[in-house]
């Protein structure tokens, strides 16, 4: 059974950073795409970020590329969120999820999701 256990929100004025963690367990780690997404209150879920398999490659949302960062530990299962720079507008519930297609954008990509911690970011 895939678990996803995110660690790592909570609450911080505007232009603090904050880092998320997601540990994984239930499958081989190495072989999957990572992701983060996030959903504001009375919004859809959006992508954030994501990370291919071994790291070599990542893809960010317009609205965070240059003030996060997604990287990961294959040897930990752990795939990390570094938020920079955080404005109102990124107050959100955080998903980690892990991938079971090839694309890396769209929920439909991801197979599982963690439960969410939640980011909120003080004006």
């Amino acid at each position: 059974q895939v678990q996803l256990v995110e660690s790592g929100g909570g609450l911080v004025q505007a232009g603090g950073s904050l880092r998320l963690s997601c540990a994984a367990s239930g499958r081989t780690f190495s072989l999957y795409n990572m992701g983060w997404f996030r959903q504001a209150s009375g919004k859809e879920r959006e992508f954030v970020a994501a990370i291919n398999w071994n790291g070599a490659s990542t893809y960010y949302a317009d609205s965070v590329k240059g003030r996060f960062t997604i990287s990961r530990d294959n040897a930990k299962n752990t795939v990390y969120l570094q938020m920079g720079s955080l404005k109102p507008a990124d107050t959100a519930v955080y998903y980690c999820t892990q991938g079971g297609g090839m694309g890396y954008r769209r929920p439909s990509d991801y197979a599982y999701w963690g439960q969410g911690p939640q980011v909120t970011v003080s004006s």
